[in-house]
């Protein structure tokens, strides 16, 4: 039998590390049971080890990272590359690794993809203002079109490259896991552990307290709602100056502890605007509860009036009414809808055969079908 060798490549990659790694590890595990194909991760680590088909090569570690390590030496990204002969090599950031990847495929002629997980532009204007664009712009317009197939996990994302000059650009959405992710997860505890009433309509957001995010937004918002309303905010870095309607869990919380508390909430509400994709809608909806989030970025893409609500950007008041709006129609309802509709169209494994479209596309030959667990 025909074994295909793909090799992911990233420095995305850390134990409180977000949207990639969840991508990476499902990815893995699939792929890892799926016969005819060998997969191999290849991420940053403290010394050289590799087991189970993921391979630590040295970097040093970002001060203040989080876990995050930043290669700086092409040279030993390459030659592990090279020793593992893959088939096709798919590049998770467009930092030192991507290159080390296209290197190793012209060594290897081999075709190497490349996954658009970031706005690039974005991030660095967000942090450094608008000086930097057109530079980051034209580094994004060389690394990406050097690629043989580029992945974007949204339609927003696929047309900023296009307008960068990238033209073979296809969308591949992320998934979600249907068994973490559940309704079955729900602690009718939490209430009495957040000191708030069982009639008190219990509000959630997880992921990181960072600026893209626009948790003044969403603090805003529940001055509006008043006391009926509770906010838990959940993830690292998070304001500690709240109205009394908000709970904080200030650190990183494991994905089985965000499952539960995501499952015990009746709404998720999200204020960023600038979402590449948005993977912690996609859970709340697995946990079947609606979802309240801004209209823009690629929310938009992934949630309509039969899952919660959209809103304007950026105004508090107004994602106060679409909180309402939720409530006074059958929360429950929007929420069952949202977990058929993730079970149908974002499970790992319909993501995995998407992605194995896309490799036999630029390989040239048949790869195996992943099969439904």
């Amino acid at each position: 039998m025909l074994i295909v060798h793909i090799a992911d490549i990233t420095m995305f990659y850390a134990p409180a590390s977000g949207g990639v790694r969840t991508y990476l590890d499902a990815k893995h595990r699939r792929l890892g049971q799926t016969q005819g194909v060998r997969h191999s991760l290849l991420i940053p680590g403290a010394s050289p080890h590799h087991a189970n088909g993921v391979y630590q090569v040295p970097a040093p570690a970002l001060p203040f990272g989080n876990g995050y390590r930043f290669p700086l030496r092409l040279a030993p990204w390459c030659q592990m590359l090279e020793e593992l002969q893959p088939d096709l090599i798919e590049v998770a950031d467009p930092y030192l690794t991507a290159w080390a990847a296209l290197d190793a495929s012209r060594q290897l002629d081999i075709p190497v993809i490349g996954f658009y997980h970031s706005d690039l532009p974005l991030l660095v204007s967000n942090r450094m203002g608008n000086w930097f664009t057109p530079n980051v712009e034209a580094y994004v317009s060389k690394l990406y079109g050097n690629f043989d197939r580029v992945l974007a996990p949204s339609q927003v994302m696929a047309n900023k490259l296009r307008r960068l000059g990238i033209s073979n650009v296809h969308v591949q959405r992320l998934g979600v896991d249907l068994n973490t992710f559940h309704p079955r997860h729900r602690d009718p505890m939490l209430r009495r552990q957040l000191h708030i009433a069982d009639s008190t309509h219990l509000l959630v957001f997880a992921g990181r307290g960072s600026r893209e995010k626009n948790l003044p937004v969403l603090l805003d918002c529940m001055q509006h709602l008043g006391k009926h309303y509770h906010l838990l905010l959940l993830g690292s870095h998070m304001p500690s100056n709240v109205p009394g309607n908000v709970s904080v869990i200030d650190h990183f919380c494991p994905s089985s502890e965000v499952a539960r508390l995501l499952a015990s909430a009746d709404a998720l509400v999200h204020a960023g605007d600038q979402e590449t994709f948005g993977l912690v809608i996609v859970e709340a909806m697995a946990s079947a509860i609606p979802v309240v989030a801004v209209n823009a970025g690629a929310f938009k893409e992934i949630l309509d009036e039969r899952f919660g609500r959209l809103c304007t950007p950026n105004d508090g008041q107004a994602m106060a009414r679409a909180v309402r709006e939720v409530f006074e129609d059958a929360p429950q309802r929007l929420g069952l809808q949202a977990r058929r509709h993730v079970e149908q169209h974002y499970a790992w494994d319909s993501v995995v055969n998407g992605l194995l479209a896309h490799y036999r596309a630029v390989l040239g030959y048949e790869l195996p079908v992943r099969i439904h667990a």
